[in-house]
């Protein structure tokens, strides 16, 4: 009996703090602005022996009617998505670096994955302008190494908004694909090289689907905060960037 309430914590604390705030913002939206408080109208009525349900469909249609606010949520959507990309196939040769390492360096390497994370992203994001900027360490390294003749033009473009989000969530696709590629019975990959399956295929036919779990966690860490995180990257890294 006890273990059963164990188990049931978690479900408990998903319900309270995920899916009953969802469905307050959801009952919201659905409402009527109203000049009281709180500033809306109710969606359930009960008047003279009858429940009578009012659902405001306005706001979803304002999001496909006006382009604005359309384009907004697409160029958010394209965004988070290509950003989640990046940061897997950027996360999941660090994290099977890290997996792989000594034990007596590993924990620095996840102390170095995480040491970003300590600081305001918005103090990231500024760090970055200064590295991506006409005048940066990036132009003038690249100037001085010969590699081109001119500053490139980084900062201010969709590029810089990608280079600022990915590096703000890497760590969070790191950690969980870290933690799964920790979990895996070698054995298997032993089996498969010995059975005469090339390294190529054993990667993608016995790791991948076993590390799938860190995947899909990583990419959802990545992926749901990146739609919603505009302000910081699109003041600061971009010019034009409507999301």
């Amino acid at each position: 009996m006890g273990v059963s309430w164990l188990l049931l914590w978690p479900y408990i604390w998903l319900i309270l703090l995920f899916l009953l705030p969802f469905l307050i913002v959801f009952k919201i939206s659905l409402a009527e602005m109203a000049r009281a408080i709180p500033p809306y109208t109710d969606l359930l009525e009960w008047a003279d022996g009858q429940l009578s349900i009012t659902l405001n469909l306005g706001n979803f249609l304002q999001l496909t009617d006006d382009p604005l606010y359309f384009e907004a949520y697409l160029q958010s959507l394209q965004i988070a998505g290509i950003s989640t990309i990046c940061c897997l196939l950027l996360g999941y040769p660090l994290a099977w670096a890290v997996a792989h390492s000594k034990p007596s360096t590993r924990n620095i390497l996840l102390l170095l994955v995480i040491l970003p994370s300590w600081t305001s992203f918005l103090i990231r994001v500024y760090a970055w302008m200064g590295i991506l900027k006409n005048n940066g360490v990036l132009n003038n390294v690249l100037l001085w190494l010969g590699v081109i003749d001119q500053p490139l033009t980084i900062l201010h473009t969709n590029l810089a908004v990608y280079i600022g989000i990915v590096y703000a969530y890497l760590p969070f696709m790191v950690l969980p694909i870290y933690t799964a590629l920790t979990r895996i019975d070698y054995s298997l990959v032993e089996a498969s090289l010995d059975l005469g399956a090339r390294p190529l295929k054993t990667f993608f036919s016995i790791i991948v689907p076993l590390t799938k779990g860190g995947i899909i966690a990583g990419s959802m860490l990545v992926f749901i905060p990146a739609v919603g995180e505009f302000r910081d990257p699109r003041n600061c890294l971009a010019g034009r960037t409507v999301s």
